[in-house]
């Protein structure tokens, strides 16, 4: 009986082990391959389809898309954009997205979060407010200048504002492939939810009722 109880002991270590293998990376490269967005995928998995081997070239972990501002001739006066490894084929597996903020004078990005990611903002250019608030509702905020950084722990709301007299640039890391984004203006007043019409029938229930 003993020998079975260590046999079985020894049988779920090993099992263990055999699961937790590998948490990282077991190739070096492993770039997103060009068709990897044109080909519905079959089967889900973190991650996207990586290059042929024989395909990979040092393109494949520069990018451009970030060199240029964002449109920001709108009602925030602010852009922002996230680049992941769907366009940037060489962050393909090492969990890290980038991203861009502009901000013109008075500009500012609105309270969101990224559920998928934590976020370190580098001050590229100009001054902003950056503050993010935790789950007892405590806000923590910082001033900060052209050269500075500021992290925003994973999920928690967020948001930045132009404080100075020029337009800002702030330049963002993610520690996750695929951040996400949840704004809190887009989910309360950009669903596509034809409100006038439900409250029509809610009203027009309660009145069927009532008589």
């Amino acid at each position: 009986m003993t020998n079975c109880r260590a046999i079985l002991i020894i049988a779920l270590f090993g099992i263990g082990v055999c699961c937790a293998a590998d948490p990282e990376n077991i190739r070096d490269l492993c770039p997103t391959a060009p068709d990897a967005k044109k080909k519905p995928q079959t089967v889900f998995f973190n991650g996207l389809p990586c290059k042929s081997p024989s395909m990979i070239t040092p393109s494949d972990f520069k990018s451009s898309k970030l060199a240029s501002p964002g449109d920001t001739d709108n009602f925030h006066g602010s852009s922002v954009g996230i680049v992941t490894a769907a366009d940037f084929a060489g962050l393909n597996t090492l969990g890290l997205s980038v991203g861009r903020m502009d901000l013109e004078f008075d500009g500012i990005v609105m309270p969101h979060s990224h559920p998928r990611a934590s976020e370190m903002l580098f001050v590229s250019k100009g001054s902003v407010i950056a503050g993010f608030v935790d789950t007892k509702n405590q806000p923590f905020q910082e001033a900060l200048k052209e050269g500075d950084v500021f992290v925003v722990p994973r999920g928690l709301l967020h948001y930045c504002f132009n404080i100075g007299y020029d337009s800002a640039t702030i330049l963002s890391v993610f520690n996750g492939q695929n951040p996400g984004s949840v704004s809190i203006s887009d989910a309360m007043f950009g669903l596509n939810i034809p409100a006038p019409n439900v409250v029509n029938k809610l009203r027009s229930t309660l009145s069927l009722q009532k008589k």
